[in-house]
């Protein structure tokens, strides 16, 4: 019975000797071994094998952490009070340097980007502050990413959450944006009117020219038709002259053979002579200009009365003798 106890005992001591030598340490995790209380060595994951009451595995968490950094009262360079919080991510590099260099991790990152933060804000305006939140992100995270270097730390990245005015200077800001959302709606509605009367004079400019031009056009179409007609007309006037002057010409051309071919007598050409001076004294010319030979015309007219003399003397049935008349002398003008 007693040996039953006993090893029953044994058995107990040895399950619990072999449990407490072995450890288990997952992926995202690295384990650092201390033997009597100091450093032996950092293990990485998987199933590892210590011995009891001597050796101890402490284990780091690898995985990128999350670090919230309270809201803080920070003075700007124009002396306005904001509040002002962040967020630290933040990735262990070396678990051994995590352990044994620091204390309070949490803590310090955290003390640390508060103080470095009112540094940062300190220096700014409160608009630069405002719009300058990469920049000071980014000044930040290289700021807590050196000095965190000797924790086995890297600092990823640094988000400012929020900076908040006081209430009166949020709402002085509300009213500026309001001013100078108003200013912009008046300036680019000026400029949109502007630009429409700018637009309506070049279409009114435009117009003008386009109307210009068409006057301009229809001028030149109508004087070129004028030309033309013009044209037309002188070549009819032309035409029609020589036409006439062919009809006068060519009927001069066929009187005077008709009259050659009739040979005529001194008599008839002496009472065509008078027909003529008779047509022309009945015109209603207040001028009549006779010839200067007037002897020649009157010997004429003396032999065509004496003619018609001897024709009423002399008995029917006898030829009278040819008389020539007096040679006719032409016209003078």
């Amino acid at each position: 019975m007693i040996a039953a106890v006993v090893l029953a005992v044994l058995a107990f001591v040895l399950f619990v000797f072999v449990a407490s030598s072995v450890r288990i340490v997952r992926p995202y995790q690295r384990g650092v071994v201390e033997r009597l209380g100091r450093f032996r060595a950092t293990v990485d994951p998987g199933l590892r094998l210590i011995v009891p009451f001597i050796d101890r595995i402490r284990l780091v968490d690898m995985r990128e952490q999350v670090v919230d950094v309270p809201p803080q009262e920070v003075i700007t360079a124009d002396n306005v009070v904001v509040s002002v919080d962040a967020v630290v991510y933040h990735e262990p590099t070396d678990p051994q340097r995590l352990i044994y260099n620091v204390a309070d991790f949490m803590l310090a990152v955290t003390k640390l980007a508060q103080t470095n933060l009112r540094n940062l804000i300190g220096d700014l305006q409160l608009d630069e502050a405002l719009t300058s939140r990469d920049s000071i992100n980014a000044s930040l995270r290289e700021i807590l990413d050196d000095a965190t270097d000797s924790w086995g730390v890297r600092v990823k990245r640094v988000e400012i959450q929020r900076i908040d005015p006081p209430m009166d200077v949020m709402n002085s800001m509300h009213e500026q944006m309001k001013a100078e959302r108003t200013r912009r709606a008046l300036v680019t509605q000026a400029d949109g009117e502007r630009q429409a009367a700018i637009t309506r004079a070049e279409g009114d400019r435009q117009s003008a020219i386009l109307r210009a031009e068409a006057v301009k056009q229809q001028q030149i179409l109508e004087a070129e038709g004028q030309a033309g007609a013009v044209r037309e007309l002188a070549e009819a006037e032309k035409f029609r002259q020589e036409t006439t002057a062919a009809g006068a010409a060519e009927a001069t051309r066929l009187t005077y053979e008709a009259i050659h071919q009739g040979d005529p007598t001194p008599d008839l050409l002496a009472i065509k002579y008078l027909e003529s001076l008779a047509l022309v004294a009945n015109g209603r010319a207040t001028k009549i200009f006779l010839p200067a030979d007037m002897s020649a015309v009157l010997g004429s007219i003396g032999g065509i009365a004496e003619l018609f003399q001897q024709a009423e003397d002399e008995p029917a049935g006898t030829q009278p003798p040819p008389v020539e008349p007096p040679p006719i002398a032409p016209p003078q003008g």
